[in-house]
């Protein structure tokens, strides 16, 4: 009996802070097309509020797909990182690509104040591991705009049955970091631990 082919769209980062490269997107880059049930359709997101969020939504409906998949570079961390929780809340050290820095606001104003992730993260830190491959739990993915993108997702299919999750990947270069490969490796362990729905 042939394999139903499921749908999950998997986001990453362009550069930003004045970077030339952002390991996200190299990761993603780097995954296959199809991974067990699920087809991915990769997409680079802009590094700025609001408009990453609006944009995943958008490409999440007009897909059709039953899984969101966002990817970010966490410099400073050495390990694949699946994130617990996104607050509705934004800070920004530095500028957005967009030059915005909101300090202290709501991703949405009036809305709840976090949002759980609902996809196993726990298990895809574990698998990680059980594999070979740096993952930790991560309990906050900040409140840049990798945490912004997280909270519009969840937010927006809050009930709807599409699930999502945010992934962390070291940098790519540098003192702390994890080659794209490795990094792609975990994303695919990471994948690997979502139940398909028929």
């Amino acid at each position: 009996m042939e394999q139903k082919i499921h749908e999950l769209l998997i986001t990453s980062f362009e550069p930003f802070g004045g970077e030339t490269e952002n390991a996200s997107m190299l990761a993603v880059n780097a995954l296959p097309d199809t991974v067990g049930p699920w087809h991915l359709h990769k997409a680079v997101l802009p590094v700025e509020f609001g408009t990453a969020g609006d944009r995943a939504v958008a490409l999440a409906e007009e897909i059709g797909a039953e899984v969101v998949i966002c990817v970010g570079q966490a410099g400073g961390r050495g390990a694949v990182t699946p994130e617990l929780v996104a607050l509705n809340l934004q800070q920004a050290p530095i500028p957005d690509n967009a030059g915005r820095s909101p300090q202290y606001e709501p991703v949405v104003s009036g809305a709840q104040d976090a949002y759980f992730s609902t996809l196993p993260v726990i298990r895809m830190a574990d698998a990680m591991r059980e594999n070979g491959v740096p993952g930790v739990l991560s309990l906050s993915a900040g409140l840049y705009v990798c945490n912004d993108l997280y909270y519009h997702v969840l937010h927006h299919f809050h009930g709807t049955g599409v699930r999502a999750a945010f992934i962390h990947v070291p940098a790519a270069s540098g003192t702390i970091s994890m080659d794209p490969e490795t990094a792609a490796r975990a994303l695919t362990l990471a994948i690997e631990q979502i139940p398909a729905e028929s």
